[in-house]
Parts: C-alpha cells; sequence; structure tokens
C-alpha cells in the first residue's frame, strides 16, 4: 500500500550526487551533465539537509566522500545500476534477472584465495557476483544491514564488535614459502636452516598470517632480514617476483602463484595454519551460491 506519510527521497538529488562522486569533483559532474555549478551544488546541499549529513569532505581541488557518503554512494550506485538494467530487460524481452551475490572481501585476503573462494558460485547456476573490498569492520556493518550477503576473511567475527553474525570455516591448509626459481633452488638445501637471516617480504602485522610466521620464526630461531611490509598481497608477490625476498602464501593457491608468478616452492610450513572464513548473518547458510561456496570448500577439506 502506498505510503502517504513517508517521506520520499529526492531522487534527481540523488542522481546528480552519485554523478559528483563518480567524477571526484562538481566542475567534471557540471562537463558530464551540462549543468551549472550552483545547480549541481544546490542539489547536493538539499540532498545533505535532507540526510542530515555531510556526505563529501574537501580534499585539494576535489571532493572526497565521507563515511555516510561512501555508504550512500553505494545505494545509489546499486539503484541507477538497477533502473539501466529494467530498460536492458524490457527491451530485449527479458522476464528475468541472475540472481545477486554481494560479496565482502577483506583487504588483507589474497585476491587468488578469494577466487578460490568465490569460483564454485560462479560455476553454479547463473549467478551475478558484485564484490566490494574493505576492512572488516566497515564490510561487517554492511553485512549487519544486509547490504552484503557474505563477509570473506582470514579470521572469524571478532566478538567485541556485537555484530550478530556467524562464522563457517572454508578452508583451513598449510603455508608455503615462495622464491624466483634461482633463489628457492639456494634456500631448497637444509630447509628451513637456510633462511635464517635472509631477505623476507612479510604481510602487515594487521594479518593472521604475519603472527602464524613470526611464532614459527620464533620456534626455529630464524631471524629473517626483513625488507618490505605489505598489505597488499599482489603488491608483495610482484616484489618477491622480483627477487626482494621470500615470501609466504596458502598453499591452497601455491600453483596458481607459481603459474601466475613464475616463482618456485621453497619449502611448506605445514604447522602454519591459514583458515578462511564465510561471516554471514545467517547461522545457516540458505543463500543457493553461498552454499556452493561452502560446500565445495569442505569437499576440499576432506581430502
Amino acid at each position: 500500500m502506498y505510503d502517504n506519510d513517508m517521506e520520499w527521497l529526492n531522487y534527481h538529488h540523488l542522481f546528480y550526487f552519485w554523478v559528483v562522486a563518480r567524477e571526484g569533483s562538481i566542475a567534471k559532474a557540471c562537463d558530464e551533465l551540462r549543468l551549472a555549478q550552483p545547480t549541481i551544488s544546490g542539489q547536493l546541499r538539499m540532498l545533505e539537509e535532507d540526510l542530515g549529513e555531510k556526505l563529501f569532505k574537501r580534499m585539494g581541488r576535489g571532493l572526497i566522500l565521507t563515511e555516510v557518503g561512501l555508504i550512500v554512494y553505494r545505494y545509489a550506485e546499486e539503484i541507477f545500476l538497477l533502473g539501466k538494467e529494467i530498460k536492458e530487460v524490457v527491451k530485449g524481452g527479458q522476464t528475468e534477472r541472475s540472481p545477486r551475490m554481494v560479496v565482502g572481501i577483506t583487504e588483507v585476503l589474497p585476491k587468488l584465495v578469494a577466487y578460490r573462494l568465490l569460483e564454485p558460485a560462479l560455476q553454479s547456476d547463473p549467478i551475478q557476483l558484485i564484490c566490494w573490498e574493505g576492512k572488516l569492520e566497515n564490510l561487517l556493518a554492511d553485512l549487519a544491514i544486509h547490504r552484503l550477503d557474505i563477509v570473506l576473511a582470514d579470521a572469524p567475527l571478532p566478538p567485541m564488535l556485537g555484530i550478530r553474525a556467524y562464522s563457517h570455516e572454508l578452508i583451513d591448509c598449510g603455508v608455503s614459502l615462495m622464491a624466483p626459481p634461482q633463489m628457492a633452488k639456494k634456500y631448497r638445501r637444509r630447509f628451513p636452516q637456510s633462511i635464517r637471516g635472509e631477505p623476507f617480504l612479510l604481510p602487515t602485522d594487521n594479518t593472521v598470517l604475519r603472527r602464524s610466521l613470526e611464532n614459527w620464526f620464533g620456534a626455529h630461531d630464524i631471524h629473517p632480514k626483513v625488507v618490505g611490509e605489505f598489505e597488499d598481497s599482489a603488491l608483495l608477490k610482484a616484489f618477491g617476483q622480483a627477487g626482494c625476498g621470500i615470501f609466504a602464501i596458502p598453499t591452497l593457491i601455491e600453483a596458481e602463484v607459481q603459474r601466475q608468478y613464475r616463482v618456485s616452492l621453497i619449502g611448506q610450513v605445514p604447522t602454519i595454519r591459514e583458515r578462511f572464513y564465510a561471516i554471514s548473518i545467517e547461522r545457516k547458510i540458505k543463500h543457493p551460491a553461498v552454499r556452493a561456496i561452502s560446500e565445495a570448500a569442505q569437499e576440499v577439506l576432506s581430502k
């Protein structure tokens, strides 16, 4: 039933906000929309007044989204993409759209691991996959308001966040140490003693893998020469490929890393465990694509 008392959002204001956010400045949005700057500035101001929040803050000559602005932008992105999809469906005579799965991926999760985890969903029934990347606490906030179906992370849900959600372990695997072929051949002899004092590329200390590596170093009296720390796992591998140091990866993606980065195995460390989780608001997973991910992961674990 239509509610006359409901406060409706002005979608013209939202559209102008969406274009400004996408272009990065009011001036560029003016060129895109062929409108005068006062018109767009006024529309943005009315949207902020309507929502009661600032959506942008200045950085140099451009604008960046506030935390609230980022949330509004994500909604606007979905709204206007759905509008475009409606026209495409009607014009094309389609009667159904593929089901969607919106996934949050923590920024410390290796991209190859994310792909391996999500691949079963793509192999199941036709699905539209939408991936967001960010910090765990931000992704969990989106999960709590049903903006995401699941969050993929390298650790279970932290209890102190107070979010009602559940952690489902997907994969448990060991760790492999890698380097370019000539370096790997040298370090393979008498491993792990051979890597004492040698250059290492490590993940940053906000990752589970970093803490696990440090514990393993201590247990084996290994004092690596840390030449770099990286939050982005792809960047870490690129430096490793260039021969800057030894680096660790989940054994789950060992073959892909060897092929893609042309590096070789020094040795495996099965005592270091890498665990990856799907965090959902459901105790029992119901989304068919998420269930496909979980079932495929359980098959890997059972082997």
